[in-house]
């Protein structure tokens, strides 16, 4: 039986820049319960930028909060639940326009969000492409996300590495060693367009750590474009581990944001 629905809202024209990173530097964010998830081999991290539209939190959309941009850092994990696996993201870094969105993730959930000032912005070319870009002002400087895709849209091919990216149907984060919150995300396989060239320009080391700059810094293993659609989250689970053997012991039943 499907848990209830938390949030209802749109996620539109996503922009996603992925990097290979060393897997250790991974560690730390690493939720209890769960392993990572490679690309052929690979740890993968990526830099995403979105809009959130319409959005509804448990059916009532909040005035001045239901569209806003989104820019996060994420990387990909996977975690058997006893009967099957289940493929999920992890959430480094979630920047926001809106401080209570910011304030109420990170207090009662426990997530990473941070609130800055952000705009974005859509301009048509004149060969059948757009570009998409998304800004946030950190420490008195804008920074910047950003791709030209195709307006010619195609559907994810079984197997791609645009499967990969895209369809992670759960999220998970790390409340403490031997605990995690995990919350299902719902919603269409999303059309892609093709992208012919990309920005991100960021202060990597201020925003993210000296840790991820490096990689960050490098040119990205693939670009892509989806134009996104409609998404909910359920409520979810809290995975309680076995701290000195890694078991999975309980999963119970949590509100998640």
């Amino acid at each position: 039986m499907a848990k209830l629905q938390f949030l209802k809202a749109q996620w539109k024209n996503l922009v996603m820049l992925n990097y290979e990173v060393d897997a250790k530097v991974l560690d730390a964010y690493l939720p209890p319960g769960t392993e990572l998830d490679l690309w052929q081999g690979k740890a993968l991290v990526s830099m995403v930028g979105f809009m959130f539209l319409d959005t509804k939190v448990l059916g009532i959309k909040w005035p001045w909060h239901a569209n806003f941009e989104e820019v996060n850092l994420r990387f990909y994990v996977k975690h058997f639940d006893g009967t099957a696996w289940k493929r999920g993201a992890v959430f480094v870094s979630e920047i926001v326009p809106k401080p209570i969105i910011a304030f109420i993730a990170n207090n009662l959930y426990k997530e990473h969000y941070s609130a800055m000032p952000m705009r974005s912005s859509i301009t048509e070319t004149a060969d059948n492409h757009t570009v998409f870009l998304y800004e946030w002002k950190f420490q008195g400087k804008w920074n910047r996300l950003g791709a030209t895709a195709s307006n010619e849209l195609r559907d994810i091919t079984s197997g791609s590495a645009e499967e990969f990216i895209f369809e992670h149907y759960w999220g998970y984060n790390k409340l403490n060693s031997n605990s995690t919150t995990e919350y299902q995300v719902e919603h269409v396989s999303w059309q892609t367009g093709k992208v012919k060239d990309y920005v991100f320009d960021a202060d990597m080391a201020g925003l993210y750590g000296e840790a991820f700059k490096p990689y960050l810094e490098k040119e990205p293993v693939s670009a892509f474009f989806a134009v996104g659609s409609d998404i909910k989250v359920r409520m979810g689970n809290k995975i309680v581990v076995d701290a000195k053997s890694l078991i999975p012991l309980t999963q119970e039943s949590k509100t998640l944001s």
